[in-house]
């Protein structure tokens, strides 16, 4: 299966993401949607599972839950906004970690993008970094990878330029 990861929206959906995306099987959104749209848009790409993270309202909590723990291909994955940092994962999370023992945490909330082996935890921590325009990062940036029989592979990285505001 081929998976496409983004965060940090804040409203604004590009259309590079939105390309870079156009072949996969599942989007995976780690929060701080915006609005209802982004949801849409991404949606009619293919099955989205999306998050609701610290600023969306309560319509896109209502249709985005706060956590969202499955089993894709053989791979157990939790997506939340807010996780922390490996292995410092805030109470939450650690909890989800001890309870469900997943081989993957996709998270957003820094605008940091980080992917890395959590040694301690034993799971792949993913953060896409920000793809809107609110916040410090300078570049935009979303994740492409596959996932086949519990493995995840060919990880791609789109980085495309963040908007300037006009003066």
């Amino acid at each position: 299966m081929k998976i496409g990861i983004i965060s940090d929206t804040h409203g604004i959906l590009d259309e590079k993401p939105v390309n870079f995306f156009s072949e996969c099987d599942e989007i995976w959104h780690a929060g701080d949607i915006g609005n209802k749209s982004i949801l849409e848009k991404l949606g009619s790409i293919c099955t989205l599972r999306a998050v609701s993270g610290n600023i969306d309202s309560k319509i896109e909590h209502w249709t985005s839950p706060e956590h969202h723990l499955f089993v894709l291909e053989g791979m157990q994955v939790l997506i939340i906004h807010i996780a922390g940092n490996p292995p410092g994962y805030n109470r939450e999370v650690y909890r989800f970690i001890t309870r469900h023992n997943p081989d993957m945490l996709v998270c957003g909330h820094s605008h940091i993008l980080k992917v890395m082996f959590d040694k301690v935890n034993h799971l792949l921590f993913i953060n896409p970094g920000a793809a809107g325009n609110q916040g410090f990062h300078t570049v935009k940036t979303a994740i492409r990878m596959k996932i086949k029989s519990g493995k995840p592979s060919e990880m791609e990285v789109l980085e495309w330029e963040r908007h300037k505001k006009r003066p």
